[in-house]
């Protein structure tokens, strides 16, 4: 399979890659290495320059998602594609009535739960998508593609947004629709771990090849990662010496709601200084979120106080936050962190525009100067595209991370905030980022948010367990282990 897109950029070069019926084959790549593109070739959302697919020994003319649907190949995407307002049971059903010009919907439900049952998924499917979590909707995407009668389903980052419970979970579900003689297509940049541990077989692409198809018993996790990046990936980093100074934010007795009018920040008092990492790790639900948002000003706190700098910010604008020195990188890339529709120099821009270094008699953006800097941003981030006039949702995920990152890591703030600033990277832009944020620590205090334990405890210099809107702790980096910050993450005070 060969496609190649304007510009001249190969994102499949001759790609061979085969599934079979009762198997997991893990498709594995950096971010841009081609994983995407094949897959959606096959799912009929790109035509290919060149090549042939067979399925079941029969070549397939593939020309939209119906002809794959038709054939039995269902695609669950990383970006949820369903309807918050509607109920599970709608959004399965949703444009597959089973050529019925009125859908039965008790007879829908009653073959919904009949799947849901043979595949051990636990889903209410009168609830609205709004109410579920990461992981049960993650579980509707899944029985959507097997309503519409999937044999072979392909999963782009299927646990990219899940929990380490949830995740679990996950992997139980795809091993047991496995030996039901489904064949299972998920693709991974960056849990390693995750992909021996569920896959029979794993497929690496590098730069649109494919560099080997290995049997998951017989690799490693170090292996794999140098067959993905080309060479050694560094998985215990060194932690270069910083003196701590002085206290950059000081967080008193604060109190936040959710979007439900439900108090998910509860009385949170702590304070970073520069030069240090101060890590805040939980599973996904636990408040971090509405946490970091209201430290950023999106979201008002219901009590308590920001100090930064010694000054009260509680009140301010986003935009004085980020003229002070505070910089943010969102959890959500698509939403908080990019404008689509921009390019990658617009989207850069947008943390310049009121810096005098960017403007001319303090008023007309430098563009020249601008440009050279988003070029340097995205050759310093190694971010892939053909060009910085390239619109941002023309980027891969973990391509448009890497751009966000870059974007606030260039105006050097004082206090970072990075919420899931690896979310969606391969290893080894998952490796430079984290080196970044070690090195940064010369010169700020960061704020690291993770759903990963390994992640916390590799890069904090101190470390807060949160749960159910709370800390369960603050422990020192000699102090945590992974096993006492999993137990506080479940909310065990003792670990």
């Amino acid at each position: 399979m060969t496609k190649t897109f304007p510009g001249g950029v190969v994102a499949n070069d001759s790609v061979n890659f085969e599934i079979k019926a009762g198997e997991i084959h893990s498709l594995l790549g950096e971010n841009g290495a081609g994983k995407t593109t094949l897959m959606n070739i096959l799912y009929g959302l790109y035509k290919p320059d060149k090549g042939e697919i067979y399925v079941r020994g029969e070549k397939a003319n593939i020309k939209s998602p119906e002809d794959a649907q038709k054939l039995g190949i269902g695609m669950v995407h990383q970006h949820r594609n369903l309807i918050p307002a509607h109920s599970v049971i709608e959004n399965i059903v949703l444009g597959h009535p089973k050529n019925e010009k009125v859908i039965n919907m008790e007879r829908a439900k009653r073959e919904v739960r009949e799947l849901a049952e043979k595949y051990d998924f636990d889903v209410d499917l009168d609830a609205k998508v709004w109410q579920l979590d990461a992981g049960e909707a993650q579980i509707v995407e899944i029985l959507k593609v097997l309503y519409q009668g999937a044999k072979i389903i392909i999963m782009d980052e299927p646990s990219s947004a899940l929990a380490p419970q949830e995740t679990e979970e996950l992997m139980d579900s795809l091993k047991k629709m496995s030996q039901k003689d489904l064949a299972v297509v998920p693709f991974i940049t960056h849990k390693l771990p995750i992909a021996i541990e569920i896959s029979d077989r794993i497929t690496v692409l590098r730069n649109g090849k494919v560099i080997n198809t290995v049997d998951a018993a017989d690799i490693t996790e170090k292996e794999l990662a140098e067959m993905m990046v080309g060479r050694e990936v560094l998985f215990d980093l060194e932690r270069p010496e910083v003196e701590i100074g002085d206290e950059i934010l000081q967080v008193q007795n604060l109190s936040a709601l959710d979007d439900q009018n439900t108090k998910a920040v509860n009385n949170l008092s702590f304070s970073i200084r520069k030069g240090e990492i101060f890590g805040i790790v939980g599973v996904a639900g636990n408040g971090q979120t509405e946490l970091v948002e209201t430290l950023m000003g999106l979201r008002n706190p219901t009590s308590g106080k920001i100090i930064f700098d010694g000054e009260d910010i509680t009140g301010r604008s986003i935009r004085k936050r980020w003229e002070k020195g505070i910089g943010y990188i969102p959890a959500d890339r698509n939403t908080l962190g990019s404008i689509g529709d921009f390019s990658l120099q617009d989207n850069i821009a947008m943390n310049l525009h009121w810096k005098r270094d960017y403007c001319r008699r303090g008023m007309l953006m430098d563009h020249d100067k601008i440009r050279e800097h988003a070029d340097k941003t995205c050759k310093e981030f190694d971010v892939k595209a053909p060009n910085i006039d390239t619109q941002a949702r023309q980027l891969s995920g973990g391509n448009l991370q890497k751009l966000i990152t870059g974007r606030v890591f260039s105006i050097e703030p004082r206090l970072l905030i990075a919420h899931l600033p690896t979310r969606g990277l391969d290893v080894g832009a998952a490796e430079f980022v984290a080196e970044k944020l070690l090195e940064a620590r010369k010169k700020m205090g960061i704020l690291l948010v993770s759903e990963s334990i390994d992640q916390t405890l590799t890069l904090s210099d101190r470390i807060a367990p949160m749960y159910d809107g709370e800390f369960v702790d603050i422990l020192s980096r000699e102090e945590a282990t992974k096993s006492k910050v999993g137990a506080m993450m479940a909310g065990l005070q003792d670990g």
